[in-house]
């Protein structure tokens, strides 16, 4: 078993919604409703699931980019829940984040090397000729030349600027890098470029990743183990290879084969799913996934299925697995 770098436990982050004149409190949205997980040293994670699960929500949650509603976050064996901003301050050089949009996530007013080299002057670790040699030394660790270190975000590509963003995260040698749907906004040609080098970036560094995306070939390539959410909630997490060759919950099943086939003549797989993905201001009681499920049973509605061992580390959160990997 893989050392624990990171240990998410019963994560709840739930916002209020507010409606009338007194902007009274009316609902709630269950955003990530009791997620459990861990991320090994130099293990890289992959969270899939519909948009809306709520997977940029524990992202922002484990770096605390916004405060959880419950649970608890321990980084390298210390719990850093609850700690105040200046407390947490000498955390943030361990874990962070590369975000979906490359654009969005760059100041366009500064030039690319004071981004990248931003974090190190922060933080106090480098000034001067120092700062730009570091700087320029992580342009070419991410396939970027030094003498881009002058241009601004809008004369690089898009891939170019996802480089960037790579980049300002490794800045201060970080142990955990959590990545955002990172490649979702690219090409489908420079998506394998950036993922080959987060990659190699791994293997050079050690550090690991928490890889949130939807292209499960993507999650695939990249991950070592996967994690699958639904509304809220992780319903199932398993080696690589095993939870592609062995899906388990219904709801993966019915994401593996929603992925399209590269060949016009194979017959199509009628919907493993109907409906749409409930609110999650009014989340469905007993299992999420039990009105859209095709195995539904009686007691789904009302009970909620704890993340069981199925065997070999493959965990499922479905009243049809007993915990041995045997069906009821």
């Amino acid at each position: 078993m893989t050392e624990a770098l990171l240990e998410v436990t019963d994560l709840r982050k739930h916002y209020p919604v507010r409606a009338g004149v007194l902007r009274r409190q009316v609902g709630t949205v269950h955003a990530v409703d009791g997620v459990s997980f861990t991320v090994g040293v130099g293990e890289t994670l992959g969270l899939v699931g519909e948009s809306g699960c709520g997977k940029s929500t524990v992202a922002r949650s484990v770096l605390r980019l916004v405060e959880p509603t419950s649970g608890q976050i321990r980084l390298e064996g210390e719990d850093i829940t609850h700690l105040s901003k200046a407390a947490l301050r000498p955390h943030r050089r361990s874990m962070q984040i590369v975000f979906q949009d490359p654009f969005a996530s760059l100041n366009p007013r500064m030039t690319a090397g004071d981004i990248v080299g931003e974090p190190l002057a922060v933080h106090g670790l480098a000034s001067g000729k120092e700062l730009e040699a570091r700087t320029a030394k992580l342009f070419e660790q991410v396939g970027l030349r030094p003498d881009q270190m002058r241009n601004f975000p809008h004369q690089f590509s898009g891939g170019q600027r996802q480089r960037i963003c790579i980049a300002r995260a490794l800045a201060l040698g970080p142990r955990l890098i959590v990545c955002d749907e990172p490649v979702s906004a690219l090409d489908v040609s420079i998506q394998a470029q950036v993922i080959n080098l987060l990659i190699d970036l791994q293997r050079q560094h050690g550090f690991s990743y928490l890889f949130i995306a939807h292209d499960l070939a993507v999650v695939a390539h990249i991950s070592h183990r996967v994690a699958v959410m639904y509304l809220g909630r992780i319903v199932e997490i398993a080696a690589k290879d095993e939870l592609f060759r062995n899906p388990r919950h219904p709801y993966t099943q019915a994401l593996l084969a929603s992925v399209p086939i590269a060949n016009p003549l194979a017959r199509k797989l009628a919907p493993l799913v109907d409906g749409d993905v409930p609110s999650p201001v009014n989340p469905p009681s007993g299992c999420a996934f039990h009105t859209r499920c095709r195995f539904a049973m009686d007691r789904c509605r009302t009970e909620r299925p704890a993340l069981l061992d199925a065997g070999d580390g493959h965990q499922v959160a479905c009243l049809l697995n007993d915990g041995t990997g045997r069906g009821q």
